[in-house]
């Protein structure tokens, strides 16, 4: 079998055994519903999608897809695909084959556990309108907040590693497992959409309760709103009816890889790095306090009228207090590609082999006029932290509000 005709095998297969909406959505329903959940499995259907309230897991595999389809009909058909397969992924069980005689799941994670593999699926700005064409008739269901990224100050943005028509993020406590949920999601997309650009990160095993640490040394997320306080999160995390109906119950998504000279920062002095961002490096606590969740005092001046916390701190700028009270919450991961050759795009202003190292920047919140885009806008002119983060890529992207059991992914936005 060529691989053309294993490709139009697998579209049949997409258009035959996942026919009609509801019908296809109900079998994905319905066989998530009759299997238990392990004990290290999160579930797949609910109000909300998983993966942005969920606890943290060890490891991510974010991935962005361009859309090829010119048919919404082809849309359709792969919500309903990818629906199907990330409820039996999140329970550790395998993607059927198509029916061509290979094998479709790849089978690299038999034997091992769901390890808390969340997927959580996003919308681009190109699902809409792309090169000034409403290829899908979708134009009128974007919502005012899905506006676009702008560019920010000191942004190298590359343009493979930025944008994308649709976005998957799976994470789970297994590296393999996550790479794996994002494989099979990418052979179901044969022929409608392809890989744009991915990332992978991780994310130490600190003890239950601890902050985890980025690759800078310091605490990431210690003032993250809590995902169990539901009037919080509701306020500033799920998108209420403003979005649409589609839109209901879900978040918007910025996810942007940010390289961090970690050679240069590894030569600053102790004081140095606690002033740039604002707090002491191994307690957590903001200058001038004792414990890392104590509030911190913008206010506060030395002997000689200094503010204690500096004007250009990383936490002051990125303080809810400093930005009309507008919070976000935030879904880091450090990673590490490896080395790379530093010439004039990266500090530390030298030439040599650098880690193309540093942080999968990610932030869920119900308004990014209100959130993202303005608190960033303030830190990509004035943090300190600038001169060894360099924003290369990423995107904005509309998470659709929880799938629900007898129905797929996007469903209520292509129904319209």
């Amino acid at each position: 079998m060529s691989l053309s005709d294993r490709g139009a095998s697998r579209r049949g297969f997409l258009g035959g055994a996942l026919t009609g909406a509801a019908g296809a959505a109900l079998v994905a329903g319905t066989r998530a519903e009759a299997t238990p959940l392990a004990a290290d499995a999160e579930p797949f259907f609910g109000p909300h999608q998983a993966g942005i309230a969920t606890p943290a897991q060890l490891h991510t595999y974010f991935a962005a897809f361009d859309l090829t389809t010119e048919t919404r009909a082809d849309l359709a058909r792969l919500f309903q695909a990818w629906t199907e397969a990330a409820a039996r992924l999140t329970l550790g069980r395998s993607v059927p084959g198509d029916g061509s005689g290979a094998p479709f799941d790849t089978a690299d994670v038999a034997g091992l556990s769901p390890s808390r593999l969340t997927i959580t699926f996003g919308f681009g700005p190109g699902l809409f309108v792309k090169d000034g064409k409403d290829r899908y008739g979708l134009a009128a269901r974007r919502p005012a907040a899905f506006v676009d990224l702008p560019m920010f100050k000191g942004d190298q943005l590359i343009p493979e590693r930025t944008g994308g028509d649709l976005s998957v993020q799976a994470c789970a406590d297994d590296a393999q497992v996550a790479f794996h949920a994002v494989r099979e999601l990418a052979r179901l997309a044969d022929g409608i959409a392809q890989l744009r650009w991915s990332q992978t990160g991780f994310v130490g095993a600190f003890q239950p309760g601890e902050t985890p640490r980025n690759l800078m040394g310091f605490k990431d997320g210690t003032r993250n709103p809590a995902a169990t306080d539901a009037p919080v999160m509701q306020e500033h995390i799920w998108v209420g009816p403003e979005g649409g109906d589609w839109m209901v119950g879900g978040s918007y998504l910025v996810a942007r890889p940010a390289r961090i000279s970690l050679e240069h920062w590894d030569r600053m002095k102790l004081a140095f790095q606690e002033q740039s961002m604002g707090r002491r490096k191994m307690s957590g606590a903001p200058i001038g306090k004792s414990n890392e969740t104590d509030t911190p005092d913008f206010e506060a001046t030395d002997a000689d009228g200094n503010p204690v916390i500096a004007e250009t701190a990383h936490i002051r700028l990125a303080a809810r207090e400093q930005n009309n009270g507008a919070q976000m919450l935030r879904r880091s991961y450090s990673y590490n590609n490896g080395l790379s050759f530093v010439a004039e795009r990266w500090p530390p202003w030298r030439q040599g082999m650098a880690f193309d190292a540093g942080l999968l920047f990610v932030c869920y919140q119900r308004d990014p006029r209100r959130a993202f885009i303005p608190m960033f806008d303030r830190m990509s002119r004035f943090d300190m932290m600038n001169q060894f983060v360099t924003h290369i890529g990423g995107g904005l992207f509309a998470c659709p509000g929880g799938i629900r059991k007898g129905e797929f992914l996007g469903q209520r936005l292509l129904a319209a």
